[in-house]
């Protein structure tokens, strides 16, 4: 039996979107190094304010990871984040050659994650705002621990 499938595709979960904005589809067999350079490149060109990150199934932990790595590089970036789930309709048809087919519908988790260099509404659920030095935990500290003890 081989599967044959098909995802019903739900709409983009941030209304009012303008129509420039990036959507970056990652897939379980996507490689983050092509995302990245590809989404790098047009966001920090500075032709693009609005990037889309979204993925369902296997792929929501690399969904998440470029978000990640863009805010990472790009500090001052708003983000936004809506989890949903997605309908995916598998088709096993049988490999003795019949016309017997089964099909299966399965809900998968799918996230969406919008990084903006504009400010976005901070009462929306899912909003983070940008990281600043003093959240990082890699920032130096202010006065050194040593001279605290002595």
């Amino acid at each position: 039996m081989f599967p044959g499938c098909g995802v019903e595709d739900s709409p983009c979960p941030f209304p009012g979107l303008a129509s420039g904005v990036l959507e970056m589809r990652v897939k379980e067999g996507s490689k983050i190094r092509n995302l990245m350079g590809f989404a790098m490149a047009r966001i920090g060109g500075g032709g693009l304010r609005q990037v889309v990150f979204t993925g369902s199934g296997r792929a929501v932990t690399k969904t998440i990871t470029c978000a990640e790595i863009m805010k990472r590089k790009f500090g001052s970036l708003h983000q936004l984040t809506k989890l949903q789930y997605k309908v995916v309709k598998e088709v096993w048809e049988s490999s003795e050659g019949g016309t017997s087919e089964m099909t299966v519908h399965r809900t998968v988790p799918s996230i969406s994650i919008l990084l903006s260099k504009d400010p976005l509404d901070p009462q929306e659920p899912g909003y983070q705002p940008p990281e600043t030095l003093r959240m990082c935990f890699w920032a130096r500290p202010t006065r050194s621990l040593t001279s605290t003890y002595l």
